[in-house]
């Protein structure tokens, strides 16, 4: 049960719902001085550090979020074979030592899982350059990639920059991220799970590293309350989600507990439990934009299943999913995403020296 943030479209798309943690707190992780040396928890911190305004399966989370609160400086290492930098001349951009990271210490994430870095307020054009050079990826075995500045739906224009590969991550890459001198993350690319959903057919196909495994019936959205179309990547997931139509202005629609809920954007799409599954699924749609699973266990077993970073595509549906809507990164071809760069790339998509 979901609705969307196509403002000229979905007018009963409104502003303001977030899904929240037991703790009345969205779980973010943010960079910060380092407070010991335990290793924070490798898990995903949940959305990352997207404000997650969830609109249409209005949510208020039942439970905390599968990742933990904790700067990025808070319980990371140095690896024995970091690569050896040498510091510009150029001062660090102070804006890096509150920066905030999308994923946690030692997490194991899908391979759709971009790097995402948000700030607490909008960095200066031309300033934005030398922060891409500061916030420098390393990866085993080696993988290029780029950063490309998004509009996130809830911030500011230059308050989030994402990274990512010109294809899905490999699975078992090894991922090092510096923060310039303010912190370092590291985490661990999985196996490849791709979730697609043929809203024209009902299904949704499982697919794990390259290999068809499963088809499950679904309800997507109806006529109107279209579920977005393209490709979207696992943000969070929760056993329990609290969704309430009017959030969204859909009167008395929905306003009830769903379980097994899988988020894939911050606009609040989910694909979740849905006892309308128990008849419709593989026949028809019927949702309010989320994609439905039927309560014979098939939910669950999906919910369990697939981690944050895991791929979510759907086909047949209309309006294509924004690019900061969530992760939406994968909707961009390469030569769009260098694009959103503020360093120029060569042909090969490699940074080009600055002058």
């Amino acid at each position: 049960m979901s609705t969307h943030d196509s403002t000229s479209r979905r007018p009963y798309d409104g502003p303001g719902h977030r899904p929240y943690d037991s703790t009345g707190r969205h779980p973010y992780v943010s960079t910060g001085r380092a407070r010991g040396r335990r290793r924070v928890a490798g898990v995903l911190a949940a959305a990352g550090a997207l404000v997650l305004a969830a609109t249409g399966c209005a949510a208020t989370t039942s439970s905390a979020a599968a990742g933990s609160s904790a700067p990025a400086g808070a319980g990371t290492r140095t690896p024995a074979h970091a690569p050896t930098r040498t510091a510009p001349a150029v001062p660090e951009p102070a804006v890096l030592a509150e920066a905030k990271v999308n994923v946690g210490e030692g997490a194991t994430v899908g391979v759709g899982m971009p790097i995402s870095v948000t700030f607490p307020r909008p960095v200066p054009r031309a300033q934005r350059a030398e922060v891409e050079r500061r916030l420098t990826v390393g990866t085993d075995p080696a993988v290029g990639g780029a950063w490309s500045w998004v509009k996130d739906r809830n911030l500011l224009d230059g308050q989030r920059v994402d990274y990512r590969p010109p294809a899905y991550w490999k699975p078992g890459t090894r991922v090092t991220l510096h923060v310039g001198t303010k912190a370092v993350r590291h985490f661990t690319i999985g196996r490849a799970l791709t979730a697609t959903v043929d809203v024209r057919s009902h299904t949704m196909t499982v697919t794990e590293d390259g290999k068809p495994t499963t088809r499950i019936p679904v309800t997507a959205g109806r006529p109107g309350l279209d579920t977005w179309n393209g490709t979207m990547v696992v943000l969070d997931k929760q056993p329990k989600v609290f969704m309430d139509s009017r959030t969204v202005n859909l009167g008395d629609a929905y306003h009830d507990y769903y379980f097994w809920a899988v988020h894939v954007t911050t606009s609040g799409t989910y694909l979740h439990q849905n006892p309308n599954a128990d008849t419709y699924a593989g026949r028809s749609n019927v949702t309010h934009g989320c994609v439905g699973l039927s309560t014979d266990g098939t939910a669950e077993r999906f919910y369990r299943r697939v981690i944050p970073g895991d791929v979510i595509r759907v086909t047949g549906s209309k309006e294509t999913v924004a690019t900061g809507n969530g992760y939406g990164d994968w909707n961009l071809s390469w030569s769009e995403w260098l694009a959103n760069s503020a360093v120029r790339h060569g042909k090969s998509g490699s940074p080009e020296r600055s002058q």
